[in-house]
């Protein structure tokens, strides 16, 4: 089965997408149509650092909320498209 192409948000450009929705409800049906999932492993580092630093239970509604809002601006927020040419760190082997 051919892999299923996105125009993502972040890199502004076609790239393969996820899956499946990764997160339930509107949110997740937007993030499923528009983000690739390179942007996705992106987003997966930025909500350990977001984890972490709140130290917020993932299970409990609140922390729920802070992450979608977080998801949110990541994505589809003021500045979430990466700059032209922007080239990702490469990963310490």
């Amino acid at each position: 089965m051919a892999q299923r192409m996105v125009k993502c948000v972040k890199f502004q450009k076609e790239l393969p997408g996820l899956d499946e929705p990764p997160w339930s409800g509107e949110l997740g049906q937007r993030i499923f149509d528009n983000v690739s999932e390179e942007a996705w492993e992106m987003w997966l580092e930025r909500l350990k650092m977001i984890l972490n630093e709140y130290r917020l239970n993932p299970a409990t509604r609140e922390a729920q909320q802070i992450i979608e809002g977080a998801m949110k601006d990541f994505f589809f927020g003021e500045g979430a498209a990466l700059p032209p040419g922007y080239v990702p760190p490469q990963k310490k082997a």
